[in-house]
């Protein structure tokens, strides 16, 4: 079993090079987080998906489902820690111009496109009804 620590590579052309690892994230006083770090050319770029507030939409594994993944509360779900998933956030961040030199993104300003791109609807739909409050689940 490989170590959950490593940076992964993920190859986009024959001169464009990313490693990549995700966290789940706590600081105190602050909501859980979903960290996606790029790393290329010495620059790291940090896509987050923050926890969002009841009601929102925004929902990270914090312990309803494998550590790395995100929902909308729609049926959408994207595996982090999935490489396809990692590419498709990568393409859409350079599109917009957000991996030059490095910083933060908001995940969820991509997410919507990449829900849609990636075909990534959740089983949530087929799933039983569940207790209030609970976020949908695959």
């Amino acid at each position: 079993m490989g170590s959950d620590r490593r940076l992964r590579r993920l190859v986009v052309d024959e001169r464009t090079t990313y490693l990549w690892s995700v966290r789940h994230k706590h600081r105190d006083g602050d909501v859980c987080r979903e960290v996606l770090n790029l790393y290329r050319d010495g620059a790291r770029t940090r896509i987050v998906f923050r926890q969002g507030e009841s009601g929102s939409g925004r929902f990270v594994a914090e312990g309803y489902w494998f550590s790395g993944c995100v929902a909308d509360g729609r049926g959408n779900l994207l595996n982090l820690r999935e490489p396809g998933v990692v590419r498709a956030l990568v393409d859409e961040a350079q599109v917009r111009g957000l991996l030059r030199g490095g910083g933060e993104v908001d995940g969820w300003e991509l997410f919507p496109m990449i829900a849609e791109t990636a075909g990534v609807r959740s089983a949530a739909a087929a799933t039983a009804a569940t207790r209030p409050g609970c976020p949908p689940g695959p």
